[in-house]
């Protein structure tokens, strides 16, 4: 009997926690609601919300038009990768691309500024030296580079911007503060490289740019990889903190910034709490901490900490491995909650190979199954709602006349790439939010390598020999 009583106290955890994470249609429109609040407060003034709102400077999105050679660098975290792509205009689109990708020294990470930018700016030298037939540069013409630096930056203009702090790893002192593409240029030219820096962007801007380049009616995108953050297409005029002179389109890019995002409507649970005090950064990244790919393999572990632990789950013992943060990645959690098997035999062997846990009898495998379920359904249908707050404050949530045209939503990350049942959750419930007359108005794209490819083709539509002619 014994047994039956174990399985019966981890239910009750289980459904304690399911409780908690319910997200009722009623409640994601709660969410929607914050998030468009949200946005206008971090519109209106510097700091006036917990979405930073940041202004990209990015106002001309790709069309499909550009044409030439154009380079990018996506410098985000341990490996940084160069990039070459011809472009051909409407007919051809991308004619060919190549990149190679370079590991970065760790000494570098912590060394100095003038080290780390050299290093990459030898690497971007000896990837334009083998620049092969098919490529054609423009003689007379800089060579013209998108940079996507995925850190903390100040934006000061469409290729500017001073690094707020380093984050993953990296820590060099005097570059904060600094230009970074001030510092990749003194780098460049110290070793006789022309080469220059057209845009300053962030992966999420360059996914906008790379669904842009193919589709003219993405509005915005959305990234859901190990971190989340979207970007959209605002009117210049619904910026009132914006200073400067407005653009000649009308519109700019904004850098949401929303995995920063927090509401009272957010259905956090004591798990959450806990991973949120023990984290790197407590307080920050409430709402990136309940749907990215880096965190959602952790709740589940943390659930099941207090199942093994208050109900005896895995036996008199505690697994060890149990009691190790992050020990469950999200490609394992994935494909326990992707096991077809009568047997749940994934599961099972993952239980083995990550926790050492050898025997599982099929009552826990089917529990462990339902909290994967649930984790990734939150995590699914919060990031809908976050969707569904940025076509709120664009005015799209309702039906429009004749206009056939659909508006696209870019989306690129392996969460949402690999994780099937997370992305058919989100997806259908953006529908759901959204009605079945204003869904079909909408489409959710993948848009790949918007870090690479999307801040090239920024470097072609602020190119400087825009409307120049060949000669």
């Amino acid at each position: 009997m014994k047994n039956c009583g174990k399985w019966t106290r981890a239910m009750n955890i289980l459904k304690e926690f399911e409780e908690k994470c319910k997200t009722p249609v009623e409640k994601l429109k709660q969410v929607a609601d914050a998030m468009t609040v949200e946005m206008h407060a971090g519109l209106a003034s510097e700091g006036g919300s917990k979405l930073k709102m940041l202004i990209s400077y990015v106002d001309n999105l790709p069309t499909g038009d550009e044409k030439g050679l154009f380079y990018a660098l996506d410098l985000g975290g341990t490996n940084f990768r160069v990039l070459r792509v011809q472009l051909g205009g409407k007919d051809e689109r991308v004619v060919r691309q190549e990149f190679v990708e370079v590991a970065i020294p760790p000494h570098l990470m912590t060394g100095s500024s003038e080290a780390l930018f050299g290093f990459i700016a030898e690497a971007l030298a000896k990837f334009v030296e083998e620049e092969g037939d098919g490529y054609h540069p423009v003689s007379g013409r800089q060579r013209e580079l998108g940079f996507t630096f995925s850190f903390p930056v100040r934006q000061t203009s469409i290729a500017s911007g001073t690094l707020i702090k380093w984050t993953k790893g990296f820590n060099i002192e005097d570059t904060v503060g600094q230009d970074v593409v001030g510092e990749i240029t003194k780098a460049m030219e110290k070793i006789g490289l022309d080469m220059r820096v057209a845009a300053l962007v962030n992966d999420t801007i360059g996914t906008l740019a790379g669904g842009s380049y193919y589709n003219d009616n993405v509005i915005a995108a959305v990234i859901l990889g190990t971190g989340t953050n979207a970007a959209y297409v605002e009117r210049a005029h619904a910026i009132p903190k914006w200073q400067g002179l407005l653009p000649q389109s009308g519109e700019m890019v904004i850098n949401m910034e929303w995995g920063n995002f927090r509401s009272s409507h957010l259905p956090i649970t004591e798990y959450d709490q806990a991973l949120d005090l023990e984290s790197l950064n407590p307080g920050e990244q409430i709402f990136e901490k309940m749907i990215s790919g880096m965190y959602l393999g952790e709740i589940v572990r943390r659930v099941l900490c207090r199942m093994a632990e208050e109900a005896a789950f895995f036996g008199d013992v505690v697994p060890p491995k149990l009691k190790r943060p992050f020990i469950l990645r999200t490609p394992d959690m994935s494909a326990m909650h992707h096991d077809t098997s009568p047997d749940l035999r994934v599961i099972g062997s993952k239980l083995n190979d990550i926790l050492e846990v050898s025997n599982s009898p099929l009552p826990m495998r089917k529990i462990i199954f339902e909290l994967c379920d649930i984790v990734a359904t939150r995590g699914a249908r919060l990031s809908a709602a976050g969707i569904y707050g940025i076509i709120k404050k664009l005015g799209r949530d309702i039906p429009k006349d004749g206009d056939k045209q659909k508006s696209v939503i870019a989306v690129d990350g392996g969460l949402f790439e690999h994780y099937t049942k997370f992305r058919n959750s989100m997806e259908s419930s953006l529908k759901e939010l959204l009605g079945d007359e204003v869904a079909d108005n909408f489409v959710i794209e993948h848009s790949n390598d918007g870090s690479g490819i999307g801040a090239a083709l920024l470097a072609a539509s602020h190119s400087q020999y825009l409307g120049v002619e060949e000669s």
